[in-house]
């Protein structure tokens, strides 16, 4: 009872783990399906989008699929620890979610349908879980990078917690706040179900379509 509890609770800065100053391993330069950068600058045109939704595996997988997306990847983000690792991250001592990062243009797919997406693809009324994952990586959150990102995601937050709750869930816990710094994965989780098409997927959803 006491892990559980460990896990659940955000870790106050004095109680994190220290991390580093550098990335302690070597990830694969280019998404491994799309063949575009996984890190350095963003095309002219395009914007960025973060969120967490639960095991970053199977939410990737689902956010390179999408028209207009450029690229994805996916990491570590909301956190004290600098640089961590994924055995870190699931300790519930660093205060990460497990992140994706998707980098889009918004003349093809608008943010509003990636975060109508994001609503929909998982639950976000589980608060430090999604189904059977359970820990502070697995919560529910949104990072936006512009102020017009913040009043979108606000909007749609609002709109998609009165339809969970008209099905009978409770309140909606995603959390809303400025990109924080965001730590790559290692490299074996980079677009991991295109390496493992039969590998873990969370799908934890409400089954609640997003309304209108």
């Amino acid at each position: 009872m006491s892990l559980f509890s460990r896990k659940t609770e955000m870790p106050s800065p004095e109680k994190a783990l220290p991390g580093r100053p550098e990335r302690p391993f070597k990830v694969a330069p280019r998404h491994l399906v799309l063949g575009n950068p996984l890190e350095g600058p963003v095309p002219d045109g395009h914007e960025v989008a973060l969120f967490g939704l639960g095991c970053f595996w199977g939410a990737e997988e689902i956010y390179w699929q999408l028209p207009g997306v450029w690229s994805t990847s996916v990491g570590y983000a909301g956190g004290v620890t600098p640089n961590p690792t994924y055995e870190e991250v699931c300790s519930g001592r660093t205060g990460h979610t497990e992140a994706v990062r998707v980098v889009y243009d918004p003349a093809r797919v608008s943010y509003a349908d990636l975060v109508k997406t994001f609503f929909t693809v998982h639950d976000p009324t589980q608060g430090m879980r999604q189904g059977n994952d359970i820990g502070t990586q697995y919560r529910s959150a949104i990072y936006y990078t512009t102020p017009e990102q913040a009043e979108v995601a606000e909007q749609l937050r609002t709109a998609y917690g009165k339809a969970v709750a008209d099905r009978g869930y409770g309140e909606i816990t995603t959390e809303i706040a400025p990109a924080p710094a965001y730590y790559l994965a290692e490299d074996g989780h980079q677009q991991y179900l295109a390496k493992n098409p039969h590998g873990y997927r969370c799908h934890a959803n409400t089954g609640v379509p997003f309304p209108g």
